[in-house]
């Protein structure tokens, strides 16, 4: 089989400038930047044009979906200019009252290679995405481009090993995950003990190694790379019910057996990493993961609860 050439990527993080239009002139220009590098895969974060408006309930956001065409037509040119594979993040109106949490994926063309509808949808204090966006009904479907198959998911979905093994089931030669979360900040005058508890240090460790962990297990399952990338900085919450969102950055890549390729830390940052996706094919006759499924004794996976 004739060997690929590695590929180039760049998964940008960084913060929420303030408004659509800082925010988004600012992304093109980290775009140009990582082209320039020799990028030819490029991934932004979770609903990268505004801020993580999720945090309350609020029905005037519901305005930011109504350009997801003009959105669609800007980050299609954008792909092109640069000729970079471009996995977006937007907010899609599909009709009046039916919006969903839409990853876009262009060639480096411009062309929409393909789309997912986030899948699952969380509802917890300071991520009210159910108020939001209806769960996708597209399905767990990898997207074909000029680098590979893509197999896009976004946040939530990363805690989900089911979703993660049907995109491998499917091809997917690398899983992608947009995503936003951090630590939420409560009000410093309704902080009480077990607030405190749940912010400190050692909590905070938990919560992102037990981030981490979980998709390291999806790659290593799955005999498959996987690229992770997180907003960054604090968000307050405009509605008072909390004091905002700390978004923990720590954006990463794995290869296909779970090593570390590379990581962020909690500061506006363009992660540079190449991919051989051939170690994909090596890795998976030494783990034959695939071959010694007993897919015969699976039913109850298709059951909510077992027992």
């Amino acid at each position: 089989m004739r060997k690929r050439p590695a590929l180039n990527v760049a998964l940008i993080q960084e913060s929420f400038k303030g408004s659509k239009d800082k925010t988004i002139r600012v992304t093109k220009e980290k775009i140009a930047k990582a082209s320039k590098k020799g990028a030819k895969l490029v991934v932004l974060q979770e609903l990268h044009q505004s801020e993580y408006f999720c945090q309350c309930e609020d029905t005037k956001y519901f305005d930011y979906a109504s350009s997801f065409e003009d959105d669609i037509r800007y980050w299609s040119e954008v792909a092109k200019e640069y000729e970079v594979v471009l996995v977006t993040s937007l907010f899609e109106q599909r009709a009046i009252g039916l919006y969903h949490n839409t990853a876009v994926i262009f060639d480096s063309d411009g062309s929409i290679a393909g789309k997912y509808r986030k899948m699952h949808i969380p509802d917890d204090p300071g991520f009210y995405e159910k108020f939001y966006f209806t769960e996708g009904d597209l399905g767990f479907e990898p997207v074909d481009t000029s680098v590979g198959r893509l197999g896009v998911l976004i946040c939530w979905d990363q805690w989900y090993p089911e979703a993660a093994r049907v995109m491998a089931l499917k091809g997917a030669e690398i899983l992608i995950y947009p995503t936003a979360i951090g630590y939420l900040e409560s009000p410093k005058d309704r902080r009480d003990e077990l607030c405190e508890k749940e912010n400190s240090p050692k909590e905070r460790k938990k919560m992102l190694d037990a981030w981490i962990g979980v998709q390291r297990g999806h790659a290593i399952a799955n005999g498959i790379p996987l690229l992770s990338v997180n907003r960054v900085g604090f968000e307050a919450d405009k509605s008072g019910q909390i004091g905002g969102i700390n978004f923990w950055g720590h954006s990463f890549a794995l290869g296909s057996q779970g090593e570390l390729l590379a990581m962020a830390n909690e500061v506006e940052e363009v992660l540079y990493l190449t991919l051989d996706l051939d170690t994909l094919l090596e890795v998976r006759k030494i783990w034959p993961f695939l071959r010694d499924r007993r897919i015969d004794s699976y039913g109850e996976l298709l059951l909510r609860y077992a027992k």
